[in-house]
């Protein structure tokens, strides 16, 4: 199995692929989709949709996850936040990518072991669980620690699916 894991914003959206096949999870790729800041809004939205429709033309996910929207202190960009979501969501839609929403607890506690890992302990258990995986930025490890997530919870719901 494929998937997609995408961590959203309007400056930056990491994205990272990778395999899951037999419980051995493998580094396909990843990136940052970073739309040029002096963009009007709209066509900042428009670039996270093509570039992420290339990325799904490229690569061709079963499924894929995203981070839960977080209700900011500036409502001003939770708003903007929700926007890039919407654009990448509805890049997966049309692409008929199933994309299941995790709590940033819930994705720490996936990758590490603890629901309030750092960023340091997440880049360390990237390392670990995707050896050979060069990825440059916060954005793109959120965006495979968000896609290893999902393998823990895909491989839950597979097992108790057969058991029926």
């Amino acid at each position: 199995m494929r998937l997609i894991g995408l961590d959203p914003g309007l400056r930056n959206t990491g994205w990272g692929i990778i395999d899951f096949i037999q419980n051995k999870i493998t580094w396909i790729a990843s990136g940052t989709i970073s739309p040029k800041t002096n963009l009007e809004l709209p066509e900042r939205l428009k670039t996270i949709h093509e570039e992420v429709t290339k990325i799904l033309n490229k690569y061709n996910p079963n499924t894929g996850a995203i981070e839960e929207i977080f209700v900011n202190k500036n409502p001003q960009s939770t708003l903007k936040l929700g926007m890039a979501r919407g654009a990448a969501i509805t890049a997966c839609s049309l692409n008929n990518i199933y994309l299941k929403e995790y709590a940033p607890t819930v994705i720490k506690q996936a990758v590490t072991g603890t629901g309030k890992a750092s960023k340091d302990q997440i880049a360390a258990m990237l390392k670990i669980l995707l050896p050979g995986c060069n990825y440059s930025n916060d954005d793109e490890s959120d965006a495979l620690a968000i896609a290893i997530c999902h393998t823990h919870y895909t491989q839950f719901n597979l097992k108790n699916i057969t058991e029926l």
